[in-house]
């Protein structure tokens, strides 16, 4: 699976040249992990990878917000980083062709009381107080995960086997089929077959920002992407 910002997949479009929009992708598996792990990142990191000035609507000023906020209005176990920099949960795999800059590449530490192993208490964050004794959880402690969880991480990504997939305009995967073709060929009403245009592209770091982005506030997020269209 791709996992560098320097890392690209490829895909197959299909234009309608004629109404200058992406009717469909196809694409593998690893384009597909990209999309579902999507659905994996924290809002905060999202404003991050797109930077505040790009975000549609209010969150980037949000962001700003907690930015310029003083540490000093923060409770004393948690930090300005938590809500900047957020972590995926510990099941996510490493969102492929984004460079996340330690948001979900880096694997979840947990600690308990340095004072005393009575204290069965366990945090995420080596700043938060036990509630006993009020020190610190500052003893890190191994995570250890379900064999399942463990085969999933060594076959790599989230979907299995070698398939081809659907990924159309607005996102909607499914299965590759000759006859999944055709329904959608009927479903938008393309009645000069010369018209349609099969063009390769590949996908990387720049390309996955875009999808990402486009994916906040369009159906038409390949068409976006690949052919510079912003319209809805």
């Amino acid at each position: 699976m791709a996992t560098s910002s320097n890392a690209k997949v490829s895909l197959k479009l299909l234009i309608d040249t004629k109404a200058k929009r992406v009717l469909f992708a196809e694409a593998g598996k690893d384009f597909v992990d990209f999309l579902f792990n999507l659905l994996h990142l924290p809002v905060g990191t999202v404003v991050r990878l797109l930077t505040k000035q790009t975000m549609v609507g209010t969150l980037g000023n949000l962001y700003g917000s907690i930015e310029k906020l003083s540490e000093t209005y923060f409770q004393p176990n948690q930090t300005k980083a938590s809500v900047l920099k957020p972590k995926a949960p510990l099941s996510a795999t490493q969102v492929p062709l984004l460079s996340l800059d330690g948001g979900t590449s880096a694997a979840k530490k947990y600690y308990n009381c340095s004072y005393s192993y009575s204290h069965l208490y366990v945090a995420d964050n080596a700043s938060a107080v036990c509630p006993s004794c009020n020190n610190k959880l500052t003893r890190e402690v191994q995570y250890v995960a379900a064999a399942n969880e463990v085969a999933a991480v060594a076959e790599g990504g989230l979907l299995k086997g070698v398939v081809t997939y659907m990924v159309m305009d607005d996102l909607v995967v499914t299965p590759m089929s000759t006859i999944s073709g055709i329904s959608m060929l009927n479903k938008f009403n393309v009645k000069e077959v010369g018209a349609l245009e099969e063009r390769f592209v590949d996908l990387g770091m720049p390309e996955s920002l875009k999808l990402l982005k486009a994916s906040l506030h369009s159906k038409k997020v390949l068409t976006n992407v690949f052919l510079g269209n912003t319209g809805d």
